[in-house]
């Protein structure tokens, strides 16, 4: 009570008229309540995941078939007040599809979670392919560069084979001096 006074006596002044309550900027807002209940999105889209895997199991195929032998064989060679569904299976009926429209949000909700992953997989996949291209691409032009510099610059190889050819040459004219030495005598 003594808050609600406070406030009526801040809201009006000398002149009795009511202002509205003052907001103070430098606090943060009380909590509204809410009609949905709060709930963490990536832990409700983990459990999804991880149900919607176990439905994709063989796992799951035989426990639900064992389920609804034992149901049916129940319902049909039990005592007539232990039935607790006659012979068209009503109620079984009724689980199976109440599962059913479970399942399938569930295993919608996991495939979009694993749609979501493989675009972020894709467009990183597509971002490193990028780079290496690109990569790629200047190596090349290194290589080019390296191959036009080399064309200038003489190699072991070159160097050898000019050798090679000047000492023919000096061999030949060694043998035509030898020679024209050999007429004049």
């Amino acid at each position: 009570m003594a808050n609600e006074d406070r406030a009526r006596a801040v809201s009006t002044g000398a002149t009795g008229i009511v202002r509205p309550p003052r907001v103070r900027l430098d606090q943060p807002k009380p909590p509204r309540r809410r009609l949905v209940p709060d709930y963490d999105p990536e832990a409700f889209g983990r459990l999804s995941e991880r149900i919607a895997r176990f439905l994709g199991t063989g796992r799951f195929i035989v426990w639900m078939t064992l389920v609804i032998i034992v149901w049916v064989a129940w319902n049909i060679f039990a005592p007539s007040p232990l039935r607790f569904d006659q012979y068209p299976f009503i109620f079984l009926t009724l689980m199976l599809s109440l599962q059913a429209s479970y399942a399938a949000p569930l295993i919608l909700l996991a495939q979009n979670r694993q749609d979501d992953r493989d675009r972020v997989t894709h467009e990183q996949d597509r971002k490193q392919n990028e780079r290496s291209i690109a990569d790629t691409e200047y190596l090349t032009r290194e290589i080019a560069a390296l191959r036009m510099g080399l064309g200038e610059v003489a190699t072991r190889d070159w160097i050898r084979s000019e050798l090679e050819d000047l000492m023919r040459d000096l061999d030949d004219r060694g043998a035509l001096f030898r020679a024209e030495s050999d007429e004049d005598r």
